[in-house]
């Protein structure tokens, strides 16, 4: 009893000695960056705290508030979203957290960006955040450095303005099916919608699935088209199909409802709990991984026929560059053989990083696109004076004519440059889909980066977060003008489209570079940039909703296009407004005047800016289970924003 006694003691002097030898060492490297620092217990992406700062707040906060007061706020999460701006006019616009185990730097400066996102080799992305998505597969997103480029050149050769035409029409025709599952039963009038982030999300990915997939997903109570291949009909029912438990479009939602669970908890101890939840948890993973390998053998097999799919056909394009026939050496290839036998190319993707690129695409990148969809969505019924200077440009620039006559070469670019582009803009100015971008500094040597005519010295193994949601509301970047929601305030902390039509001396874009060493190579995927040259255009490094430099998002324009064209269908016959059934009654709302009108919907404004300020990041940034209730009408028949401000 002794000996455990006194090896329990040595332990514990061990690890203090460790803990405070460590903190020390960390504390003399951020001194010696020159920049401000912070010492905190553990680092804010501490998994442990994470899972368990709930637990501990309550807890820490009994203790003298100086010992705390200095690094809980940046330690709890959500500190970011929920601060905007506040944290780093506090701290500095690059400050350090120092803990025992980690140097960790937080940047809200355009010019330090600039340099993290164009050094890819000084900085490369931290993966390790994204290491528990390889469970899907290695992938385009989870990778660095050679392995990193090979995922990059053959993922992003898809990501061109043919495809995102393409992008365009099938935009508008699943927004059309949309409004007809909405208004199924009265053309003027939806009725109280409750699942717009669900329909949202069945929306993108009826897109990105067709486009991307060549798969045919339909919405409740459409069939399948003449002619469709029927052996891509599983991917579409709405029913579980032989060797399934879930349908594929279930499978899918599900996979996203529990994509925290999946990624931490083991699948054979999911199948061990006696819970309803975790058995379709993994029910919904092993589904999935049937629906791809399924999905990669018909692909396979078009591959080996010599098929060819229209469309982006990622899947196809995947398969293609790891099965299809070398042209240069298969010599037994000739065009018109019919079915040819291939093999794996070396050096190329094996099926499981195929599988976990087409994770990243269809699901990850659906979702992305969905969230920021459902944003824009409850904004413009948040904001109706916003909405109807979106309706004036969407007549004036389609001019009446029919969806299916929308011209993608012709009417883009005064799209984006119109209230369209202005509130897709404000709103991942608000509501990034990725709060914070990981990168880091190499193990091998520190690096230098320069801000305000100062050099500073990053230490070596440095975790670096560009904070996006931060720097999104740094008044140093972006104009503000009196706030009309919040006394004495300026506006940067509100949704305001309009900002995108300001002209300021800020708006003239700095492209220069501090440092030599920024990568010219074409890594593919769109190299526009993220907004119309017609709006504000803030100085580069301010705004990256996309990231920016090699590793920004390869479905940038995508998801743009998307976007926009769905936005152009919802609003060009009808508005959106927020429904008022938690304070009013059908009857109640039709026998009010104005000023009873406008007091109820102020309610539903103020429920619904809360819940979109509550909203949360896992893997994107998202409203979990808060709902916002809402009602699509027909224009001219709106109750509320047809008048109210």
């Amino acid at each position: 009893m002794q000996s455990i006694i006194i090896i329990s003691g040595v332990a514990i002097v061990y690890a203090l000695h460790t803990y405070v030898s460590n903190l020390r060492h960390n504390i003399a490297e951020a001194k010696r960056s020159g920049l401000p620092y912070i010492i905190a217990p553990c680092s804010p992406i501490f998994l442990p705290w994470q899972l368990t700062h709930k637990l501990w707040i309550p807890i820490i906060k009994l203790f003298p508030r100086p010992w705390w007061e200095r690094w809980l706020d940046i330690l709890t999460p959500g500190f970011s979203y929920r601060t905007g701006h506040d944290g780093f006019a506090r701290y500095g616009d690059v400050f350090i957290v120092v803990s025992p185990k980690m140097i960790f730097l937080m940047a809200c400066n355009a010019e330090a960006i600039r340099q993290f996102t164009s050094r890819r080799e000084h900085f490369p992305k931290y993966t390790e955040t994204y290491e528990i998505l390889r469970q899907f597969g290695d992938n385009v997103l989870a990778s660095e450095g050679a392995v990193w480029r090979m995922h990059r050149k053959v993922t992003s050769a898809s990501f061109n303005e043919k495809n995102a035409a393409l992008v365009f029409r099938e935009a508008i025709q699943q927004a059309q099916g949309m409004v007809k599952m909405w208004t199924r039963s009265d053309a003027e009038d939806s009725g109280t919608i409750h699942s717009l982030d669900q329909d949202t999300m069945r929306l993108a990915l009826n897109i990105i699935a067709y486009v991307g997939f060549g798969l045919q997903l339909m919405w409740p109570g459409e069939s399948l088209p003449l002619g469709a291949d029927m052996k891509l009909a599983k991917y579409g029912s709405l029913e579980p199909t032989a060797g399934h438990k879930l349908s594929f479009v279930t499978t899918v939602a599900t996979l996203l409802e529990y994509i925290l669970m999946l990624l931490l908890v083991p699948r054979w101890l999911l199948r061990m709990m006696p819970f309803k939840k975790t058995q379709l948890a993994a029910d919904s993973h092993e589904d999935w991984c049937k629906y791809m390998q399924e999905l990669m053998d018909e692909k396979i097999e078009e591959a080996r026929q010599g098929e060819r799919v229209d469309g982006m056909d990622l899947m196809g394009r995947l398969v293609r560059s790891s099965y299809g026939p070398d042209t240069d050496n298969d010599k037994t290839s000739h065009p018109g053989q019919g079915k040819q036998e291939l093999a794996p190319k070396k050096g190329s993707l094996s099926r499981d990083e195929i599988q976990g690129n087409a994770f990243i695409m269809l699901v990850a990148g659906h979702e992305t696109t969905a969230n920021a969809m459902h944003f824009i969505l409850l904004e413009l019924a948040n904001n109706p004076a916003s909405q109807r200077r979106l309706q004036k440009d969407v007549d004036e620039i389609l001019g009446g004519r029919d969806p299916s006559s929308w011209d993608y070469e012709g009417l883009i670019n005064p799209m984006m440059a119109s209230m369209l582009g202005a509130c897709m803009n404000e709103t991942l100015r608000m509501v990034p889909a990725v709060v914070e971008i990981p990168k880091k500094t190499t193990p091998s040597q520190d690096q230098v980066i320069t801000v305000d005519g100062k050099r500073h010295v990053i230490p070596r193994s440095t975790i670096v977060s560009l904070v996006a949601v931060s720097i999104h509301r740094n008044p140093r970047y972006w104009p503000g003008r009196p706030s009309k929601l919040h006394e004495d305030e300026d506006d940067i902390n509100d949704w305001v489209p309009e900002r995108w039509f300001r002209k300021s001396e800020a708006s003239t874009a700095k492209a220069t570079e501090t440092d030599d060493s920024i990568e010219t190579e074409d890594f593919g995927g769109y190299g526009g940039p993220d907004t119309s040259a017609q709006l504000f255009r803030p100085e580069r490094g301010a705004y990256i909703p996309f990231s920016d430099g090699p590793r920004s998002c390869l479905g940038r324009r995508i998801a743009q296009v998307e976007i926009i064209a769905a936005l152009a269908v919802l609003f060009r016959d009808y508005s959106l407004e927020l429904a008022v059934d938690e304070w009013a009654s059908e009857e109640e709302v039709e026998a009010m005047d104005r000023k009873g009108r406008r007091v109820v919907y102020a309610k539903a404004q103020a429920t619904s800016r809360q819940k979109i300020s509550g909203a949360t990041s896992v893997l994107t940034l998202k409203m979990n289970d808060d709902h916002v209730p809402v009602r699509l009408v027909k224009r001219g028949k709106e109750r509320f924003v047809s008048w109210i401000q």
